[in-house]
């Protein structure tokens, strides 16, 4: 696979930062940290990938006649998909409750919030 995936990884994470850095709204904050987080899916299956290896399905081989791939970190990248969709969600609807109640999504429009 080489260096590209991990070069993919930092540019879709850098455009995703500066997307975040620049962002005048707050569901486009949003946004552009879900694709910062998709960033690490990349990461994640570029390093648990393998040249020529099979699913991590063991019924159908034998022990050490084939390389299979990381399994665990399959399950890093899907359990990293789960909570990113949580996270998500939860930012969303705090947005919309934020929303009713101070009629705006500008961070520059929330900083005279007292609490």
């Amino acid at each position: 696979m080489g260096i590209w995936v991990y070069l993919a990884a930092g540019w879709v994470l850098l455009v995703a930062l500066y997307g975040l850095v620049t962002s005048r709204n707050l569901i486009h904050a949003i946004g552009c940290l879900a694709v910062a987080q998709s960033s690490t899916y990349l990461l994640l299956l570029a390093v648990g990938y393998r040249r020529g290896a099979t699913a991590p399905v063991y019924s159908d081989l034998i022990p050490g006649t084939r390389p299979v791939v990381d399994p665990v970190v399959q399950a890093l990248a899907l359990t990293d998909v789960v909570v990113g969709a949580t996270v998500t969600a939860l930012l969303l609807a705090l947005t919309i409750q934020l929303r009713k109640r101070h009629h705006t999504v500008d961070p520059q429009g929330l900083t005279g919030l007292k609490g």
